[in-house]
């Protein structure tokens, strides 16, 4: 079922949503069935042109989200690429996806997001997502609207055939970028196999792969990182999907970078953030920013939260 939203009524949802106010049911609904009807279109991995910014988790910490797009630029002067994990840890998952969703309707050229691996129906009943739009919407429609939106992201990008960004990290039964163009990407995240590896894997020094101690993907080391570039004929690998305090953290001689993009994480961690900006020549800047300064409401939920257990292990 197609569907047609004015552009204004899409300035005045992106105005509203701004303000960190939630929209209506029905305009999720409306916004979700558009996304889904462009990302239809688009193969699992979306060829992206220079200049372009690169951001990495955001986890639902939306006054975050706001300064990032201050340190950034705004859109659509810039060109943005956020590489998954837009919901669950953070107090504001639904307005910080609603959000970038309704940027992505209005600016599909503009903006891009790519499946992290809590863009899962599974995690986000765990961490947060589910609970939140239960409460906001007193019903679980949103979610189920967002979740299949989930399943049609993308899941990689190539920058000017240079650069090859995606959630988590690479998979020992994929070689060849062409091989994820083939994989059916519209489900929920499988708990094994290349999909699930792309989205959960992480980089670690050592040679070849190992044992992930997520419980799913793999950790796998330079050579392994060394041999896809070359096979790619790529120069860089960027992705998500760790926590650096630094905000970002280039690894085997500056061919694969962790960027982060949620600062002081879980309101707790004390770190800072950084994005990507690749200019048209792919010359990298690392903008590093802090936390927004967080209002009286952030404040006295900050407190409630401090006081409930924090998982030890980040997702």
């Amino acid at each position: 079922m197609s569907v047609d939203i004015s552009t204004s009524s899409l300035d005045a949802q992106i105005a509203k949503l701004m303000t960190c106010q939630v929209i209506k049911e029905s305009e999720v609904k409306n916004l979700c069935t558009k996304y889904k009807e462009i990302l239809s279109k688009y193969p699992n991995v979306q060829t992206l042109s220079s200049p372009v910014t690169i951001c990495g988790d955001v986890h639902g910490q939306f006054y975050d989200l706001v300064e990032l797009f201050k340190v950034g630029g705004e859109i659509p002067e810039t060109n943005y690429l956020f590489m998954g994990d837009f919901v669950d840890r953070g107090f504001y998952s639904v307005e910080t996806f609603l959000l970038l969703l309704a940027l992505a309707v209005r600016y599909p050229d503009r903006i891009t997001l790519l499946r992290g691996n809590h863009e899962s129906r599974q995690i986000t009943q765990v961490y947060g997502f589910y609970d939140e739009c239960l409460r906001k919407y007193g019903s679980v429609n949103v979610w189920r609207y967002c979740t299949d939106v989930f399943d049609y992201l993308c899941l990689a990008a190539i920058v000017d055939d240079q650069v090859f960004a995606v959630h988590g990290g690479l998979s020992p039964s994929i070689s060849s970028i062409d091989q994820i163009k083939k994989i059916d990407r519209k489900q929920e995240v499988p708990h094994d196999g290349a999909m699930c590896d792309l989205l959960w894997s992480d980089p670690e020094d050592i040679d070849g792969w190992g044992l992930s101690p997520r419980g799913a993907g793999y950790l796998f080391g330079g050579d392994v990182v060394e041999q896809f570039n070359q096979t790619n004929k790529i120069e860089l690998i960027t992705r998500a999907h760790q926590l650096v305090m630094e905000g970002y953290k280039p690894m085997f001689n500056d061919t694969l970078v962790t960027v982060w993009s949620a600062p002081n994480y879980c309101y707790r961690c004390g770190n800072v953030a950084a994005i990507l900006e690749l200019d048209e020549y792919l010359n990298k800047k690392y903008l590093v920013f802090d936390s927004a300064p967080q209002d009286q409401k952030m404040t006295q939920q900050t407190t409630t939260l401090s006081k409930k257990p924090v998982p030890d292990y980040f997702l």
